[in-house]
């Protein structure tokens, strides 16, 4: 496993921040093919609810996937009521992220591949069948919260 620690400047557009937007280039090759933001704002192909989204695709149909969301209960809440949605106690609660991160077990292909973003390492774990690559730490400073970025290939 590789573990890589790049300091950078904190942004809310987190493919935006030099040392991740490397990192995602240099796995997926640029290859992209569609994106789903919640926030009508940011560019993307949809902007759905995550399960929702994920539930669009079959079993082991996707090659990789981008794995981003809102990294605590504080952030759920701001970007849910960011786009008029009120947040549930469900939404909150550990299965929040559980959930999708089973969807992204079922929909990677062997072999896939899943970058997820966050504030610990967990990533999609052996649980869901993948096991750590590439671990990218990246501190911003003073009382900012470190990104941790868990490259994850599906066994």
């Amino acid at each position: 496993m590789k573990i890589t620690r790049e300091w950078a400047m904190p942004n809310s557009e987190t493919f935006k921040i030099k040392p991740i937007y490397e990192l995602i280039k240099s796995v997926f090759k640029g290859q992209m093919a569609q994106t789903n933001d919640l926030n009508p704002e940011f560019e993307a192909h949809y902007h759905m609810d995550a399960l929702d989204f994920l539930e669009l695709w079959g079993d082991t149909e996707v090659g990789g996937v981008l794995f981003d969301p809102p990294y605590s209960p504080r952030q759920i809440k701001e970007c849910y009521e960011s786009v008029g949605r009120t947040v549930q106690m469900q939404d909150t609660q550990s299965s929040f992220w559980g959930d999708m991160k089973r969807e992204i077990g079922r929909i990677v292909q062997q072999d896939g591949v899943v970058i997820s973003c966050g504030w610990n390492s967990g990533g999609m774990g052996k649980v869901n069948g993948f096991e750590i690559e590439e671990i990218l730490l990246v501190p911003h400073g003073g009382w900012h919260n470190d990104t941790i970025v868990t490259v994850e290939r599906k066994q």
